[in-house]
């Protein structure tokens, strides 16, 4: 004689929750990835009438009004930064960075940073705001 379960365990596994949890952590990390390529040095950039926006280099020197260098939001001396600037350039194969002035900067300091890049046939980019 043959006696049947009741209940019997059901074996389909519904992936509708785990698709939407995988969807929440890609949102995630899709927003904190753009937040993290914020700089952490203040300065007031100078605004421009027209921008395109460009493919991010993978190098930035911020210079403050005051004159001090910063490679990456880590401060340098300005003897040391050609060396910083060609040390973390080496291996790249987009050899370009962004210069982040303060609209305060004095011009010498940002002439000396691209007299580095001329230096070097290193490629420049000048991050400014959109003008409103």
């Amino acid at each position: 004689m043959k006696i049947q379960r009741r209940n019997k365990a059901n074996p389909e596994f519904s992936l509708a929750a785990m698709t939407d949890v995988i969807l929440l952590m890609l949102i995630f990390f899709m927003i904190t990835s753009s937040a993290a390529n914020q700089s952490a040095i203040d300065v007031n950039l100078p605004k421009a009438g027209t921008t395109e926006d460009n493919i991010p280099n993978p190098l930035t020197v911020s210079i403050k009004p005051d004159g001090t260098y910063f490679v990456d939001d880590n401060p340098v001396n300005r003897a040391e930064l050609e060396q910083m600037i060609v040390d973390k350039l080496a291996n790249q194969t987009n050899r370009s960075f962004t210069i982040r002035a303060d609209e305060n900067t004095m011009h010498k300091d940002v002439v000396f940073v691209m007299e580095i890049a001329e230096k070097h046939k290193f490629n420049i980019a000048i991050a400014t705001v959109k003008d409103k």
